[in-house]
């Protein structure tokens, strides 16, 4: 069967392609250039995200974190947790005006029925009733305490006021339960029994687990698990949530001023006179202290908010906020992208939208995707780059270098030499005599036809033949010495010089395999590096410029290749150490003018040394000063090679242009230049 496919018009609503992990090594190959550090680039990219061809965005950890703080001020604006009983205390106002209205009513009837003893006494008790109203404390459990001893005159208010007792009964009966399950919505008899019974087989539970034995896990979650809708799957999942669900009931409750609190539990007191349950909520709590030390610790939250919230409400909020501070630390400096993976990436939609959701997704993701693409590996617990990860970066110098020169440094012109030997160009010729019979049988055909006519048999012509145009297999022979002195790293251009030393080695390796380039780093001393080193070579900042021994070095590794030979060498600064005969480095920097001078002439005499064994030496000066371009001068004079005055900007165009240009004179008979 062939599938069927369905197209509509881009609107802008659709959702377009994801960032891949191979787009997301690229963003952070420059860093991993400039600091060697694989886990380094994969937190800085971390932090700021990424942004793919078309746009769209991948948000990093720090917008993320912006938009946890504004999720955040938005609970915190969303009500107030101190109104919880405001409902229960503007009802319970009403009830006493209703009061109030019934014993002035009761006075009134009395005067009516002309009985001055039954006035009499409607007066009095009227007298006491106003009297214990009007001493009523302002607090909501003081008047609760008093009415409850009070005798009504109206029944209607009386009646009011056991139904308001037994609804605030109910929400502290639901507040204590919140500690436990987020599932007890009623209060009924019966659910309160059923309630009980699985408070004392979770205390029983957690007895087992304490003393090593079987806790018994799916046998309470086959008779209890109704009251734990998240479904935990262990023992642990599910204390887990049960912290969670006592942390937030603390978390309002210290989100209150100390008057609401003392009031709640005032009122807890007075109304909840299950004894039973008390005592199994007070075991509950000691064993989950012991197991989470510090369960119930904090400060609460400031609510900002005018509207007064309700318990559900109020521990929602608490919920919210207390999953925002985990996500917080979740966010604050990872050690790895995999560790974004235990945040519960439902809450992190609800609380901060889609977008974080799906960019913390892929963030999380990211170590296995590169993994899985062969970019990078797990190696004695250390991240590395792969070798197919060096040359995606090599790549992608070369690209991003390539991406700056114009079309006339690229050498796309016609040459008037033309080579031999067997490496095609794919470019053609009409014969001359001398030529390489190398016969370019579609063109040629084709020519005889346009000269002769279509038709049988095709009658050929010497005029009609055409060669193919081959290059001479010419073998060149590089070492790339890189300046690795301090003020490479301070002034930011160890960086870029790297990259240029990974786009060379990309190219060669691509374009010119027979090629040798050997990789040399300099500082006081040198030390040569093997390509699958030099993505990941970072530097510490040694003091000293030591040509003398790179030179030197670079000549040896040299000696042992064919071909033509050069030596590129990047750097930003004049010799300032050597190698003494006795072969231990000298660092001259601080040691005078004379000093400085034995340095010069030991590496323009290692210079001269390279100029015998027909090695140029080509340089490029990084944003130099008088004392490294009278050097160079010397040196250029002296070896024949080229100076180049550049800065890490158009550092990779400089190089790439002169090895590619170098590379078609040697490679199409062009003599070098000088």
């Amino acid at each position: 069967m062939t599938g069927r496919y369905t197209y509509s018009r881009w609107d802008g609503t659709q959702t377009g392609f994801d960032l891949e992990a191979s787009d997301l090594f690229d963003e952070m190959s420059d860093d991993l250039l400039q600091n060697g550090d694989l886990r380094g680039a994969l937190r800085r990219l971390m932090e700021r995200g990424a942004t793919d061809p078309n746009g769209e965005r991948m948000q990093g950890l720090r917008e993320m974190r912006q938009k946890l703080r504004e999720a955040r001020q938005e609970l915190l604006d969303k009500g107030d947790p101190n109104g919880v009983f405001q409902e229960i205390a503007d009802a319970l106002n009403d009830i006493i005006d209703e009061e109030r209205h019934a014993v002035e009513q009761s006075v009134m009837d009395a005067e009516k029925s002309g009985d001055q003893r039954r006035a009499e006494n409607a007066r009095n008790a009227a007298m006491d009733r106003n009297f214990r109203m009007d001493m009523l404390p302002d607090d909501l459990a003081g008047k609760v305490r008093e009415l409850q001893s009070y005798d009504f005159e109206s029944a209607e208010a009386q009646q009011r006021f056991e139904e308001l007792m037994d609804k605030l009964r109910d929400q502290l009966m639901q507040q204590n339960f919140e500690k436990v399950s987020s599932a007890m919505k009623n209060t009924s008899p019966e659910d309160m029994q059923r309630m009980k019974e699985m408070m004392k087989a979770l205390n029983e539970m957690i007895e087992r687990h304490n003393n090593g034995e079987d806790e018994k896990f799916d046998e309470f979650m086959q008779q209890h698990g109704e009251f734990f809708p998240e479904n935990p799957q262990t023992f642990d999942e599910l204390m887990e949530q049960i912290a969670k669900q006592m942390q937030a009931a603390q978390d309002m409750l210290n989100s209150m001023s100390p008057e609401q609190r003392a009031q709640l539990q005032e009122l807890s007191q007075m109304l909840m006179q299950d004894s039973d349950m008390q005592d199994e909520m007070n075991q509950l709590s000691q064993n989950m202290m012991q197991m989470f030390p510090g369960l119930g610790q904090g400060e609460g939250y400031e609510m900002q908010g005018q509207d007064p919230m309700g318990f559900d409400q109020a521990m929602q909020a608490m919920k919210d906020l207390a999953e925002l501070d985990r996500l917080e630390q979740l966010m604050n400096n990872p050690a790895s992208p995999q560790q974004l993976a235990e945040a519960d990436m439902d809450r992190v939609r609800e609380l901060m939208g889609d977008d974080v959701a799906r960019s913390m997704e892929k963030l999380a993701k990211l170590v296995k995707e590169l993994e899985r693409e062969g970019l990078i590996h797990q190696k004695e617990g250390r991240l590395e780059v792969t070798p197919k990860g060096m040359r995606k970066i090599g790549s992608k110098s070369l690209r991003d270098l390539f991406s700056n020169l114009s079309k006339d440094k690229q050498g796309q012109h016609q040459q008037n030499r033309f080579g031999q030997g067997h490496e095609r160009t794919y470019e053609t010729k009409q014969y001359e005599y001398g030529d390489p019979f190398n016969l370019d049988l579609q063109r040629t055909i084709r020519n005889a036809l346009r000269r002769g006519g279509q038709g049988t048999p095709v009658k050929l012509s010497p005029e009609d033949f055409e060669i193919e145009q081959t290059e001479h297999l010419t073998r060149s022979s590089t070492v790339l010495m890189l300046d690795a002195s301090y003020s490479m790293v301070r002034d930011g251009r160890w960086g870029p010089a790297k990259k240029v030393a990974v786009a060379l080695q990309s190219l060669m390796s691509s374009q010119y395999p027979r090629d040798y380039l050997g990789v040399l780093m300099f500082g006081h001393v040198a030390w040569e590096i093997k390509a699958d080193e030099l993505v990941e070579a970072s530097l510490t900042g040694m003091q000293g410029t030591n040509m003398h021994h790179a030179l030197g070095q670079a000549r040896k590794m040299l000696s042992r290749q064919t071909g033509n030979k050069q030596i590129i060498m990047i750097t930003d600064g004049e010799p300032t150490a050597h190698i003494t005969p006795q072969g231990d480095p000298w660092f001259t920097y601080f040691d005078g003018y004379e000093a400085q001078q034995l340095t010069v002439e030991a590496t323009l005499r290692e210079a001269m040394r390279c100029t015998k064994d027909n090695i140029r030496i080509n340089t490029f000066m990084l944003d130099p000063d008088q004392y490294l371009q009278r050097f160079v001068e010397q040196m250029t004079a002296m070896n024949g090679g080229r100076a180049f005055m550049t800065n890490s900007d158009n550092l990779g165009d400089y190089v790439l242009v002169d090895f590619l240009d170098n590379k078609r004179r040697t490679s199409r008979g062009g003599s070098r230049a000088s």
